[in-house]
């Protein structure tokens, strides 16, 4: 239905608007649907949220400022769904609106006369969906799409890869050795970068969109992508070095940057650059935007622990802590290393232009948006996911809310214990460079696919140590009762951890293993994750 109505549209002439987000699955979303319905002919634009101006997605007077622009068609992506009265005035306005979105659509409990005689539940959801013209969104009521964890930019690229059959566009080409690359090779690097940065599941078709679309980013032909890659020092097109790891802990939080502490607009910007001065620049500036992010939020968690630890509320279920003076763009990566921390459900608030606005992280037992549901009037304005949510509200409800959203919290201990699941206890011996080659097929791995963790018991630790620039990777070798010993490296909290290591010297570990290239010398090595 929707490329029925863009097709008309497009023959028309009439005016798009493309109305994304500023993070990275929303520039994402953008991109590919600007660059896909240029391709076809349209009359096209695209408007990026201001983080702090805007807040999040379809506002009012972004409406207003595309109805005063003679838009005549909103196409949203990466959100909508939640846009209930915006939209509404878009149709008012006599405008055509379609949703493209991934996000839950909003509901709210509806009391029932008596109780349901099969389930016992005394009430049930009424969703919200938006008064647009299509909604396109796997997570409605009723869709039978067979896969509902995809991002906001996989939608987008679907539709675009629908509407570019109507045109009788080719499709994704088959042979990456061949140099030939259709459109829809080169949005299909884009649905598979914003999987990663969106942390959205590596199973079932993300698993192939994203292994498709690495191998296509290796020799990436979109300048200001390739620009990003190189300022970073990531070259894929000379080592052939590139995974989900590189998208999400390097690339993704560059392009992201912008929409934190500057405009998104620079990393749309970037991917639309036309020639490799610009986009270097580009480039350059969302790596600086980004080292200034990093050491923001250092200081920011500092400041979130050393609050948590001095509290009242330190062992409530639910950690809401009120940050006024930390940058609202940061809040979120604040509050998942808080709930790393803590394992608890976390919710970071600070000090907005109009009120409060926040963003929480959760873990797997607690159903954030499902929660922050049952206490809605305490916010102006929220939305989320399972385990992640954003949210708006008054400065006076702050200490209200962190009562509130505990007094409905009903965790049980076991619910708070982080759980460490491992495939399987792997001796020293087994391990040798067939195995690890081995591994490497079951890539990309990312959540829904995570490495493969292996453990093992009574290893003695041998010459623990910290270094590098900022002392946070330590260094040992680990023995095992045989006298067998492997390098290990461990990235966590460095310090916490050599305490360990020396107060017990005998201790057990999960870990991955890996190969260390340096200065053309390959070894073994173990990373460790968990310690005891």
């Amino acid at each position: 239905e929707a490329v029925l109505r863009l097709k008309d549209k497009i023959k028309g002439q009439m005016p798009i608007r493309v109305i994304g987000d500023y993070d990275a699955d929303g520039i994402c979303s953008s991109y590919i649907l600007k660059r896909g319905l240029e391709a076809c002919g349209a009359v096209v634009d695209t408007m990026i949220p201001h983080r702090m101006k805007d807040g999040y997605g379809l506002n009012e007077h972004l409406v207003d400022e595309a109805y005063a622009d003679g838009i005549d068609t909103i196409l949203t992506c990466d959100n909508g769904i939640a846009a209930y009265a915006q939209i509404e005035q878009a149709k008012k306005y006599g405008m055509t609106v379609i949703i493209t979105d991934h996000h839950e659509i909003p509901y709210e409990e509806e009391p029932l006369a008596e109780p349901d005689p099969e389930t016992g539940e005394t009430s049930r959801r009424r969703y919200k969906i938006p008064p647009a013209d299509v909604v396109i969104d796997p997570k409605q009521p009723g869709d039978t799409y067979p896969f509902q964890e995809i991002c906001g930019a996989v939608v987008a690229f679907k539709l675009m890869q629908l509407l570019f059959a109507e045109f009788g566009f080719d499709g994704i080409s088959t042979d990456l050795t061949s140099g030939k690359r259709s459109l829809l090779d080169e949005l299909l690097e884009f649905a598979a970068f914003a999987t990663i940065c969106d942390v959205m599941p590596l199973r079932e078709e993300n698993r192939i969109l994203v292994r498709h679309g690495l191998e296509l980013m290796k020799q990436t032909q979109n300048v200001g992508l390739h620009a990003l890659m190189e300022v970073n020092q990531i070259l894929p097109w000379q080592d052939g070095k590139l995974g989900a790891f590189h998208i999400g802990f390097v690339l993704g939080p560059c392009i992201n940057a912008g929409g934190r502490l500057d405009t998104a607009k620079r990393a749309l910007e970037l991917l639309n650059a036309s020639n490799r001065r610009e986009a270097v620049t580009l480039a350059a500036d969302l790596k600086e935007l980004n080292d200034s992010r990093k050491e923001m939020t250092e200081e920011g968690v500092e400041e979130a622990v050393r609050q948590i630890e001095s509290s009242s509320w330190k062992d409530d279920q639910v950690l809401v802590v009120y940050l006024p003076k930390c940058h609202e763009s940061i809040a979120g990566i604040i509050a998942g290393r808080i709930k790393e921390r803590y394992y608890r459900p976390t919710f970071v608030l600070t000090r907005g232009e109009t009120g409060v606005k926040g963003s929480g992280r959760s873990i797997e037992a607690y159903d954030m948006f499902a929660e922050m549901s049952r206490c809605r009037e305490l916010f102006t304005k929220f939305g989320g996911h399972k385990l992640a949510a954003g949210l708006s509200l008054e400065e006076e409800n702050v200490e209200v809310f962190r009562k509130r959203i505990n007094e409905l919290a009903d965790l049980t201990e076991d619910d708070l214990q982080m759980k460490v699941s491992i495939d399987m206890r792997l001796p020293f011996p087994y391990i040798n460079e067939e195995l690890i080659h081995e591994l490497k097929i079951l890539e990309p791995f990312g959540k829904g696919n995570g490495k493969p963790l292996f453990a093992e018991s009574k290893l003695r630790v041998i010459q623990p140590r910290i270094f590098g620039k900022n002392r946070n990777v330590l260094k040992c070798r680990l023995e095992d009762q045989q006298g067998n010993q492997m390098e290990a490296v461990y990235f966590g909290e460095v310090e916490d951890c050599l305490q360990q290591m020396e107060k017990k010297q005998i201790m057990s570990f999960t870990y991955y293993p890996s190969i260390n290239e340096y200065m053309g010398r390959r070894t073994i090595q173990l990373t460790i994750v968990n310690y005891q």
